[in-house]
């Protein structure tokens, strides 16, 4: 009898679904713990966290060395998103109003889509385009209805333009290395790469952690243990799963969770267009995961049999 064609995907979806929530829950904690770290010295001390543990974990299963072909892409994403992404967009964050930073951040999954079809030969499906454009719509507007009329800086749009850009070409440079290397292995090294890259700020996370309070630098911990060692790590064990595309349109939820998240947590009740812009989040998210009539078909219908199989088995019948 032949299985569901949605079954091996259930652990996939289940990764993605971990990974979102948890990145979700990492804008709560880094409004903690960016009031007392700087930008520089909060990725650091992330990174340092999310390294001990997967290194840790790394050791226990004994995975030992990635495959030198696996290298490349880890180098490359090591540097673009754990390094360069988490530091510019702390930054960035600090010079610019919400709306302006859920609008420009937020191009990073369409880059993603971009870049997977021009270098990883990813299709573009007609539901994945018109499901992220309904998400990126949601954003913006999560992101217009939250910000509280402040104001943005030339420095900042930049910032968190350079964010969107290294966000997209680490996704897309660790999409091969996972075909070479497995999920654990691709993030605990990346996150080790990223680490390394953000030592310079290692005097300021000394000086300031000294004079921090527990609750930052708890959150700081947190920030490294969950939405960067677990949720990296669900997050490259689905990558490895779909396409660039596909994941980069999944992200669009965690704006929809940061609201619901806020709500419990903060006791910010969202506006009525917070929580249209979350809805669309959600609604462009289920749209461009989904798949049209004639894929559903052709996936659940059995694969022909080659000829040379048919004309045996009709040669022994006779």
């Amino acid at each position: 009898m032949m299985s569901s064609p949605s079954r091996p995907a259930l652990p996939a979806a289940g990764a993605a679904l971990v990974t979102v929530v948890l990145w979700a829950s990492a804008f709560v904690s880094i409004r903690s713990a960016g009031e007392v770290y700087s930008p520089g010295a909060l990725a650091l001390g992330r990174l340092l966290a999310g390294s001990v543990a997967l290194g840790t974990l790394c050791l226990i299963r004994r995975e030992g060395w990635p495959p030198r072909a696996a290298w490349p892409g880890i180098a490359v994403s090591g540097v673009l998103w754990f390094g360069v992404y988490m530091v510019v967009l702390n930054w960035g964050e600090q010079q610019v109003d919400a709306g302006t930073a859920a609008l420009v951040v937020n191009i990073g999954p369409i880059l993603i889509a971009l870049l997977g079809a021009r270098l990883l030969g990813d299709p573009m499906p007609p539901r994945l385009l018109a499901g992220m454009a309904v998400s990126f719509a949601g954003a913006v507007t999560v992101g217009l209805s939250m910000s509280g009329g402040g104001s943005s800086s030339a420095l900042g749009v930049l910032l968190c333009l350079l964010a969107a850009v290294a966000y997209a070409g680490g996704v897309v440079a660790q999409k091969p290395a996972l075909a070479r290397a497995g999920a654990l292995q691709v993030t605990t090294f990346g996150c080790l790469v990223g680490a390394v890259l953000c030592l310079p700020f290692a005097g300021q996370l000394v000086s300031e952690a000294a004079d921090a309070p527990l609750p930052a630098t708890l959150n700081m911990v947190y920030l490294g243990l969950f939405p960067t060692a677990l949720a990296f790590t669900t997050w490259a064990y689905a990558l490895a799963r779909t396409t660039a595309g596909r994941m980069g349109a999944t992200t669009y939820a965690v704006p929809a969770l940061v609201v619901l998240m806020s709500w419990l947590l903060l006791g910010e009740v969202p506006g009525p267009l917070t929580l249209v812009g979350g809805a669309l989040c959600l609604a462009g998210v289920a749209v461009s995961r989904s798949r049209g009539r004639a894929a559903r078909a052709a996936a659940a219908s059995p694969r022909p049999e080659p000829a040379r199989e048919r004309s045996g088995r009709a040669a022994r019948s006779a």
